[in-house]
């Protein structure tokens, strides 16, 4: 009997069956020959929220939640947060390895003059009420942008998709921009290349009557990081998304307004918005332990935003780069009022056994509001934020899907538990 393999017995028939184990994981289709019937479609695995399912084969991001770890293509987060750049980055997400200077610097040049868009971009922001969520915005506006490179939908083609890539992460930025701009109904600021990736976004939020736009350099550094910070993270449900829609064959500027649908929720993007409002809601530290004691008491409208992760069973190593990060962007902008009542709330939360037994550690989304927010971000635009770091991750997600030979398009199976065959009676008879 080989080694790597599993050995069931069906009780019902006491028959054996033999799975093989690769990679951790048996193929989910091989529970299909164990059936009582013949005629039976065979077992299947149930697994709501695919919490211990895997959908695919990666190379681009690792995690081990236990011991709090995270690596995008290999290089620790916390490297390329301390010594690398947003640009070099998504250029390693992207393609897997770090640039050569020849190759980084045709990199940013093609994203950097892909930061324009088409000027009736302008009129369809014009469109929205002026108190739309900035997201709704970002989100139909990456949708529409499909309806202008109808050439994106040669998938298969290298060039298209570089040139697509290209677009969708240079266009990101401006797009959001647009849409903080159209928010607070300042007139649209056109792209600046002789600026950073982060430098020139935040000219495009803030840049007012100055001829020329002067990013503050730890301001800027601090968003950069940010971006990296939020590149890629595994199969999350945005990831997911992208990988589930662009698997119909649609072109990417339609699956990425899906995955940005998917981060619009408060428990993926919105989370870090979440946090902000909950610290709020707390209003002062001697405040703390009653909103502690309903938390643990299972109130329905009272929960710790910001603890806790789906995979990471440790303190997230994200957070822990943010946190350093604040005190360099509270040294220019001075420091938040709700910050005082964050790291009290941390204290105490990480000195309850209540909390640390359930593993129940700060998140990236913890202190990065914060940071946003002493930027001069509204909390609706910290989803949006997100989106920009998060397309790279989503590019390189939606290729690796292409070109999985093994993928087809998302089609999960379901138990169907409602009636039997039923026949019609006429509505005089009811």
């Amino acid at each position: 009997m080989p080694k790597d393999s599993l050995t069931i017995t069906d009780n019902r028939t006491g028959k054996q069956y033999e799975l093989q184990i690769e990679n951790g994981a048996i193929r989910a289709s091989e529970l299909r020959q164990i059936k009582v019937k013949p005629e039976e479609f065979g077992l299947m695995s149930y697994d709501p929220a695919f919490m211990n399912t895997a959908s695919c084969k990666s190379k681009v991001t690792f995690i081990d939640g236990d011991k709090g770890i995270l690596r995008y293509r290999g290089y620790p987060i916390e490297q390329l947060a301390e010594e690398s750049n947003f640009m070099e980055v998504a250029y390693l997400v992207v393609h897997g390895e770090l640039p050569k200077k020849e190759e980084l610097e045709n990199w940013k040049y093609q994203i950097m003059h892909h930061t324009y868009v088409h000027e009736n971009i302008k009129k369809f922001v014009d469109g929205f009420h002026y108190d739309a969520h900035p997201m709704g915005m970002f989100t139909s506006t990456m949708a529409a942008l499909s309806t202008f490179y109808p050439d994106a939908k040669e998938i298969f083609d290298p060039q298209s998709r570089q040139l697509q890539t290209y677009r969708l992460i240079g266009k990101v930025s401006t797009i959001a921009a647009y849409a903080y701009r159209h928010a607070m109904g300042f007139p649209y600021t056109y792209p600046d290349n002789d600026l950073s990736y982060a430098g020139n976004f935040l000219g495009m939020l803030f840049k007012m009557s100055e001829p020329k736009y002067k990013p503050n350099p730890t301001i800027e550094k601090a968003l950069d990081v940010l971006f990296i910070l939020h590149a890629d993270h595994e199969q999350n449900c945005s990831a997911n998304a992208m990988r589930s829609v662009g698997s119909s064959y649609v072109d990417p500027f339609s699956a990425l307004a899906a995955a940005s649908a998917a981060l619009y929720g408060p428990l993926h993007g919105g989370a870090n918005e979440a946090v902000l409002r909950m610290l709020k809601e707390i209003g002062s530290k001697d405040k703390i332990p009653a909103f502690i004691k309903e938390v643990k008491e299972g109130k329905s409208d009272k929960r710790l935003m910001g603890f806790g992760h789906r995979v990471y069973k440790n303190y997230d190593p994200r957070a822990k780069i943010i946190k350093k990060l604040a005190d360099d962007v509270f040294e220019v902008t001075g420091k938040n009022p709700l910050l005082d009542i964050a790291l009290e709330l941390e204290r105490i939360a990480l000195q309850d056994d209540y909390f640390v037994s359930r593993k129940l550690y700060p998140n990236v989304d913890f202190y990065s509001g914060l940071i946003y927010q002493a930027i001069g971000f509204p909390v609706d635009m910290f989803p949006v934020l997100f989106a920009i770091g998060r397309t790279a991750g989503w590019i390189a997600q939606w290729q690796e899907m292409l070109l999985d030979k093994e993928q087809k398009i998302a089609r999960p199976r379901q138990l169907y538990l409602g009636y039997d065959q039923r026949d019609y009676v006429p509505i005089v008879r009811r």
